[in-house]
């Protein structure tokens, strides 16, 4: 029997968080963030870090037993970058290599349509 769940991998430049949910969206089976697998908090946002905190979602995944997954992957946002950090590919990766078959790829980062000002003033950041 094919039992399906969403990954929603939400990947910015600090940090990687990956929910695992049921088809609706609405129960959350597992969670996972770069914080909870690595030490340093500067790795938080890394590759490294994604491929470990998706292990953990598979091993979830894997007791429960399902076996295909729909992936979405978002980025900040907003008023704020709108592609994904470094750890969004590594995770989607991992989770594949673990025996998960990914049945769609797809970016749900929130675009907005005319929204607030950017920080940075009128002149934008100075480096």
């Amino acid at each position: 029997m094919v039992k399906t769940a969403v990954a929603h991998i939400y990947a910015s430049h600090n940090n990687i968080i990956i929910t695992l949910t049921d088809i609706t969206g609405s129960e959350t089976i597992a969670k996972c963030s770069g914080g909870m697998v690595v030490k340093a908090a500067k790795d938080e946002g890394s590759p490294y870090a994604a491929m470990r905190a998706a292990d953990v979602i598979a091993d979830a995944a894997k007791e429960k037993d399902i076996n295909t997954i729909y992936v979405k992957v978002r980025a900040p946002g907003g008023n704020k970058s709108t592609s994904p950090g470094p750890g969004a590919q590594a995770a989607i990766r991992a989770l594949s290599r673990s025996g998960l078959r990914i049945k769609k790829i797809e970016d749900v980062t929130p675009i907005p349509h005319d929204g607030t000002k950017k920080k940075g003033g009128r002149r934008g950041r100075r480096v």
